[in-house]
Order: C-alpha cells, then structure tokens, then sequence
C-alpha cells in the first residue's frame, strides 16, 4: 500500500482497524452466506479504508465507518449474486431417500462459519444472529432488507444512520425492516427453539450421535431426531424431512457399509454444534467426506442437519483431510 507522507502509515492504521477484523468478518457473512466471499470482502474493506483514511473526519467511530464501508461492499457485491440457499430454499418439497440425488453445482449454496473465525465475545453476545436459520433466511431478502435487519436489529444503529448510509429516508428504513421481520418470521419460524450445546444432555446427545453414526446404528440414528427433522447437504439439491426418512436415507445412500466405516471429529460452526465427518478407504485411512451442522430443539433432540461437502471448508475449521486408520 502506498499513502501520502502526511497520513498515517500501514502499521498505525492496522494498530486501529485490525481489532474489528473479526467482528466486519461476521458482519460480511451476515450479509453473503459464505465464508469464503466474506474473507474476501473484510480484505477490500480493508483497501477501501485505507485509501479513503485521510477523508474520514470522524464524525463516526472507526467502527462504524469500517461497518459502512463493509456494507457497501456487501452490497455492491450482491448485484452479481444475491442469494445463497440451502436446498429447502429451492421451493421442492422433500424427497423419497430412496430417490437418485442430484447434484447441483451451478447453485453458490449457502456456507457454514467456524466459530473459531469470530471474536468470542461475538459468539456469545450474537449468538442468534449467527444461527444457520437465520443466515439461511436472510438469503430470502433484497439485499437492501438485509442490510437494514443487520443494520438495525443485531447492530443497533439508528433508523436515520441506516437511511444515511444508504441514501434513503428514516421511514424508508423502519418499512423495510418491517417487511424484513415478516419475512424471516415466515422463513425461519421455529427459529429461537434452540437449546445451547453446553447442556449436559445435549452433551450426551452429541455423544449418542457419534457413537450412533461411526457404528451406522440405523435404529439409533432414527432415535436421535425429532420426528419432523429435516436433513439437508448441499451439493445436492434433495431435502429430507422426518426422524424414518433420515434413518432410510442414511441406510441407502451412506457409503459406509458398517461399523468403523465413519469417524467424526467435534467442531462447531455459527454457534452450533458440527462434526467433520470421516470415510473409511480402501487403506483403512479415513478421508473428508462432509461437514454437517447440526441444530438442537427444545425437547433436546436434533431437529435439523445441514450437511456441507465443500471440502474446502475442513480447511476453514481448521480439520485435517485424512485420519489415519488408527
């Protein structure tokens, strides 16, 4: 980067942008669904902040200057693609798990966020405005809606600072928030009945659900769900819905013939429990096969599966490629 003499140098202005890195990497995620675009849109930020440093005056805090110029971006990003779904969001109904899956590799689908790319204290203040549900239906809304709910409802600003930024008015805003709220609410409903993963029996559930799928124990599989739970996993543009159905599904289309053919490995991904799931080959090593993230209702069941084969995101979460076979 070059700057005139006059303005602050590289090291001075990293000192003050660099401790919201984290905080505009959720903030970007919010607004596009995937990890991977996110990073790159913190880094323009990051330019576009750069070069213009010498013309910000101040009548903000860094924070929420950095926040704009994010947003921005975000948004000038959206007009190429607007929307990253998960497979409920393609408007079919839910599938026979005995029917071909069908792999959709022209949709940008929607990407799970490791928790340990965001600041801690966001993880626990922001909890619910990280959740997959959420994320998952934010991708229902213009962009413009999206950034006012994320503006206004998990950043807090003012209707007359959103209206600023995106040269509207104040009652402009507070109308698409409005629309905004219904339609989340319509998306998401069952959204907030979320049980944190610290719980002891949710421990033990995320324990029964290893032990359940490493000895692909159909019977105890079908035990770990809620009877309406839904199965997703992008690529493939199938859902499924229902405790038997996800049994079936994962009897039928699992490549693991039996016990030992799966290895999890425990993470976690926008505040929610997730595993990195392990094949077995032909070595005996195992090697990446998906990363599902799983949800947990009230009555301390899993009530949703989203399961990601991007195997690029084990890079993310930090997850080896290959186990060995011990």
């Amino acid at each position: 980067m070059t700057k005139s003499s006059s303005a602050v140098t590289d090291a001075e202005f990293l000192q003050l942008a660099d401790p919201y890195r984290r905080e505009l990497l959720a903030h970007c995620y919010r607004m596009l669904g995937s990890v991977h675009d996110a990073e790159d849109l913190v880094q323009e930020t990051y330019l576009r902040a750069w070069r213009a440093y010498d013309q910000f005056e101040g009548r903000s805090s860094l924070r929420t200057w950095l926040h704009s110029i994010a947003t921005r971006a975000c948004l000038t990003a959206l007009e190429a693609n607007s929307r990253r779904p998960l497979p409920t969001g393609l408007g079919a109904p839910s599938s026979d798990p005995a029917d071909t899956l069908v792999e959709r590799g022209d949709v940008p689908w929607l990407e799970p966020l490791p928790d340990t790319m965001m600041d801690p204290a966001t993880v626990v203040v922001d909890r619910e405005s990280l959740r997959l549900a959420l994320i998952a239906a934010l991708q229902h809304l213009p962009p413009r809606q999206r950034a006012v709910f994320i503006l206004r409802d998990v950043l807090a600003w003012k209707a007359a600072e959103v209206a600023d930024l995106l040269d509207t008015s104040p009652a402009a805003v507070n109308s698409m928030l409005q629309r905004a709220h219904a339609q989340i609410d319509a998306a998401a409903p069952d959204r907030d009945a979320i049980v944190e993963p610290t719980d002891n029996a949710v421990r033990e559930l995320l324990d029964r659900y290893v032990a359940a799928f490493e000895a692909k124990d159909i019977k105890a599989i079908v035990d770990l769900f809620a009877a309406d739970a839904i199965w997703e996993m992008p690529p493939f543009a199938q859902w499924f819905q229902g405790a038997e159905a996800i049994g079936r599904l994962v009897e039928l289309q699992c490549p693991a013939q039996g016990p030992g053919d799966m290895r999890l490995i425990e993470t976690s991904a926008n505040t929610q429990p997730a595993f990195g799931l392990y094949m077995r080959d032909h070595d005996g090593g195992y090697s990446a096969f998906n990363l599902p993230v799983l949800t947990i209702g009230a009555a301390g069941d899993v009530t949703h599966v989203a399961c990601f084969f991007d195997l690029s995101l084990f890079d993310r979460f930090g997850l080896p490629r290959r186990l060995p076979a011990s």
